[in-house]
């Protein structure tokens, strides 16, 4: 006999067999989810831990403390001088120097331990920094709990933090030889581009953890081709002037020429070749270092708005917003850095000049992700 035709009303699995739950990857599981919540947490912490290691340098390197430690113990060096006989030691050190032979011969023992205070704090930063990575990547590495993908990339960060370390002391063993009373500019430069190599990195990993895999992939199919690619040229652009701003720092480029728009009453510096072979001007001559760093951060200040209309474009606003913020900053950035040139680089004013190229910077790399990996949005917006 015929089965009764099914009833349109009737489910269509009504008898089937129940569907096994469809397994995700850990990252999507609830523990991976949670995963993402806590290593975004971790970063940020390591995020502003750079931060304030960027600046504490820029304020070691403007009271010219960077110096006043002669060698590097990365166990032992950890304690400070503890007695009047320690103290007396390190101060012996340094007389040894040629920073103190040629430019701070006679300083008091008092003096002396206000720039090795700033050295040893930028030291014991450098070493609680790397404590901080290890001990957190250690954690979420043995417990599972790193997302599928991710170990690679959070390794990275350790390998570029370790580095950093090596490439610190590489800086001051510069400043330790011959007739030199600072740390030759382009290891500075290389030192101060690897820090922030090392905060964009951490920054992306940031945003990436901001969203569910599935969301990220997602929003990398709605990627705005055109504008990620203006992104990713700020971004280079910038990182290039933050390059040329370390050379400015390590000869005092900044308080060479102290007039604006010209330097000392005409276009182009006088004697901007002085020097032999004719490629040292290019990162010791104060004159012509300086003219670059001005000459490049016109560049990004035009390429910084020609971004902002076409980021006006945008279809989505988090977007619109991301690169307004970023160009709007690199204009505040140039204004501080020409009063910065106008005052003759005081402290206060050239570590704020140091604050804002981390700002810049940031928002760049936020803006170049929200090109990429835009938020969805409904028609109204």
């Amino acid at each position: 006999m015929a089965k009764p035709g099914r009833s349109i009303f009737e489910e269509v699995n009504e008898g089937a067999q129940p569907r096994k739950a469809v397994t995700t990857g850990m990252i999507e599981k609830g523990g991976g989810r949670g995963a993402r919540r806590a290593i975004r947490a971790w970063l940020i912490g390591l995020f502003a831990l750079v931060t304030v290691m960027v600046l504490v340098g820029g304020l070691t390197r403007l009271t010219d403390s960077g110096l006043s430690i002669t060698e590097w113990n990365l166990v032992s060096g950890t304690l400070p001088p503890m007695t009047a006989e320690d103290w007396a030691g390190e101060f012996e050190k340094y007389q040894a120097s040629p920073e103190y032979r040629l430019q701070n011969e006679g300083m008091s023992l008092s003096s002396f331990k206000t720039i090795y205070w700033w050295e040893w704090g930028h030291r014991q930063l450098g070493r609680f920094i790397g404590l901080y990575w290890i001990v957190g990547f250690l954690a979420f590495f043995l417990s599972r709990r790193i997302p599928g993908g991710w170990n690679g990339r959070l390794l990275t960060i350790g390998v570029m933090i370790g580095v950093q370390g090596a490439v610190g002391w590489w800086m001051v063993h510069s400043g330790l030889q011959g007739d030199r009373v600072d740390v030759a500019s382009y290891r500075l430069a290389t030192h101060l581009g690897l820090a922030f190599a090392i905060l964009g990195l951490i920054l992306w990993c940031i945003l990436l953890l901001s969203r569910s895999e599935a969301d990220v992939m997602q929003a990398r199919r709605l990627r705005e081709r055109g504008l990620f690619g203006m992104g990713t040229g700020l971004m280079h652009l910038a990182f290039l002037q933050i390059l040329l701003g370390a050379l400015v720092a390590g000869i005092d480029a900044g308080r060479t020429f102290v007039d604006w728009p010209l330097m000392a009453g005409q276009f182009f510096p006088p004697e901007a070749f002085s020097l032999t072979p004719g490629w040292r001007n290019f990162f010791e001559n104060p004159g012509i270092v300086q003219f670059m760093h001005r000459i490049v951060g016109y560049l990004l200040v035009l390429f910084a708005i020609g971004a902002f209309f076409r980021g006006r474009r945008a279809a989505a606003a988090s977007t619109r917003t991301a690169f307004m913020l970023a160009s709007g900053m690199i204009v505040v950035q140039m204004v501080i850095g020409i009063y910065t040139v106008l005052t003759a680089a005081p402290l206060h004013i050239a570590i704020v000049h140091q604050a804002g190229a981390i700002l810049t910077f940031a928002l760049i790399i936020t803006a170049r992700y929200r090109a990429g990996y835009p938020k969805p949005q409904s028609v109204r917006g």
